[in-house]
């Protein structure tokens, strides 16, 4: 692995390149969608991409953990977590990036 990180800078870079939008229109389309699929995982909507995969939010119920360091039980307050499930067109795609 290279190590790098995909940025909203990069995203709004390919954009500019492959749509033809201003570097500025670029920015301001990635931000929107960021911003769209923000808002629907907080208002616990799930969001589908297809050929990507499905991000969605899932609660958690409260329950004892253990420090494992001291082995001391502590109690873990119910919360929400985002989950991602990648399509199997995706986990193709990486797998078959793994075969070098």
């Amino acid at each position: 692995m290279s190590g790098k990180t995909l940025t909203r800078m990069d995203l709004s870079e390919a954009v500019f390149r492959e749509v033809g939008l201003s570097r500025n229109e670029s920015a301001q389309l990635v931000e929107s969608m960021l911003d769209h699929m923000s808002d629907a995982l907080v208002q616990g909507q799930q969001v589908k991409i297809s050929s990507f995969g499905t991000f969605s939010v899932r609660d958690k119920s409260a329950r004892i953990g253990r420090n494992p360091k001291t082995g001391e039980e502590v109690p873990i307050q119910p919360r929400r977590v985002l989950t991602f499930r990648p399509s199997h067109l995706m986990k193709d795609r990486v797998a078959a990036g793994n075969k070098s």
